[in-house]
């Protein structure tokens, strides 16, 4: 295919050059063959897709494609630097250097703070809330296809999807509605996130703030209050990271399937597809999103740019620890004191470490998405324009195959830089999590 292009756009070049050579594309350039050919845009760009240029054929649907190649490099870029600063930020803390394992990380945790060799410290995390916006996804396909009306086209979801709260808020007949926000009567028939009274002892997945029936990992300051994981019976407030059952009040998120089918004023609409299933969608959709209808290029980046900005919000997370059984009185309050003022930055790097990472298996997804597709997509834009109708178009379209084959090698050290930042951050959940 590629062949046959150059022949044809040779062709085209030596029929119609004898007519541009009496003449300028604009009057104050030279003259000369190679200058005029440049002037006239019918040459290939002196830099291509492995120097960062994306405008390769001056065809938008085309160019578009090599965008997104653009656009991933950039975010794998920065997510792995996210991932990097905030690893940085840990072993900086602790006074190690940036290159500590894990296992380095968390045996220094356990020595600093003086916790309990064996119970040491472990981490309970949610897992972050990752979407890509329909919005988005449907101004990059119009962007690309100017036969996509942005105001008609729809995007289909196969997870979850949030309504977008300015628009009324509706679900596909074959969609589960699940409601976000504040339970009716504070009684809360799904999972509750955040603050769970009980006044009745029952147990509490995340920090009990109160009295414990069993073994209390952390206590307040008076001593004998609990303030940590209770692994019997709690009574008094439940503080739950990750979304749980609440037997009690439920004071913070509720997360329900409402019994009317509407949900209440004031909550967040999220439209559940079913298995193997997708709903239209015009919020945020946390699974794999259909762009509306277009040529196969543009479908394809857009599919890939709206992967490729995928938001993650840092979860929440629970972190249980023991201090060392030696450790009484004013010693022990002292100690907790100073891990309780670490846990503070410490939590908050590890929170924006696994939206990040949560960000990087999405990404990657699109960047070999984009790698597998490259040639067919371009090609199948190729087949669909009249290569001899236009000089300009014809030597564009040779500039865009020419430049397919550099596609895999221009991801190459993003996706590699990625992987390794990804990797190193899962080693460091693990190790906190096992």
């Amino acid at each position: 295919m590629g062949k046959l292009i150059d022949y044809r756009v040779a062709g085209v070049l030596f029929a119609v050059v004898g007519a541009f050579s009496t003449q300028a594309c604009d009057k104050n350039s030279p003259l000369g063959g190679d200058e005029l050919l440049k002037q006239c845009g019918l040459v290939c760009p002196d830099k291509g897709i492995i120097d960062g240029n994306a405008s390769i054929s001056g065809l938008p649907n085309i160019d578009a494609f090599f965008g997104s190649v653009v656009n991933f490099n950039a975010r794998a870029n920065l997510i792995a630097g996210n991932i990097n600063a905030e690893i940085g930020k840990i072993t900086g803390s602790l006074g190690l250097k940036a290159d500590a394992t894990p296992a380095e990380i968390k045996a220094k945790i356990i020595a600093n703070f003086q916790l309990d060799a064996t119970a040491g410290v472990a981490v309970k995390f949610e897992p972050a809330r990752c979407a890509v916006s329909a919005k988005a996804t449907i101004e990059a396909t119009a962007k690309c296809d100017a036969t996509v009306d942005p105001g008609k086209a729809e995007v289909t979801c196969s997870g979850t999807c949030e309504a977008d709260a300015s628009v009324d808020a509706k679900c596909d007949a074959t969609a589960t509605v699940k409601c976000v926000g504040t339970a009716p009567d504070l009684k809360c028939s799904g999972e509750c996130k955040g603050a769970c009274q009980l006044d009745v002892a029952a147990t509490c997945e995340g920090t009990c703030n109160g009295t414990c029936s069993g073994t209390c990992s952390a206590t307040a300051a008076d001593g004998t209050t609990c303030a940590g994981k209770c692994d019997g019976k709690c009574q008094g407030n439940c503080e739950a990271s990750a979304s749980a059952s609440c037997s009690g009040t439920c004071k913070g998120e509720c997360t329900y399937t409402p019994p009317s089918g509407s949900c209440e004023a004031g909550a967040s609409v999220k439209c559940e597809a079913s298995a193997k299933g997708s709903v239209t969608c015009n919020g945020k959709c946390d699974g794999e999103v259909t762009p509306p209808k277009a040529s196969a290029e543009c479908q394809a980046s857009a599919k890939a740019d709206a992967s490729v900005s995928v938001e993650c919000t840092p979860p929440s997370l629970d972190v249980s620890y023991q201090l060392d059984a030696t450790l009484k009185g004013q010693a022990k309050l002292d100690a907790q004191a100073k891990f309780e003022a670490f846990l503070v930055s410490f939590k908050g790097s590890l929170s924006i470490i696994q939206a990040n990472l949560s960000a990087s298996d999405t990404v990657l997804a699109a960047g070999a998405d984009i790698t597998a597709k490259a040639k067919g997509a371009v090609t199948e834009a190729v087949k669909a324009i009249d290569i001899t109708a236009s000089l300009k178009v014809s030597v564009g379209v040779g500039c865009a195959i020419d430049q397919l084959p550099n596609v895999a090698a221009a991801m190459t050290d993003s996706t590699t830089a990625l992987t390794d930042s990804a990797t190193a951050a899962g080693s460091l959940t693990t190790v906190f999590t096992s």
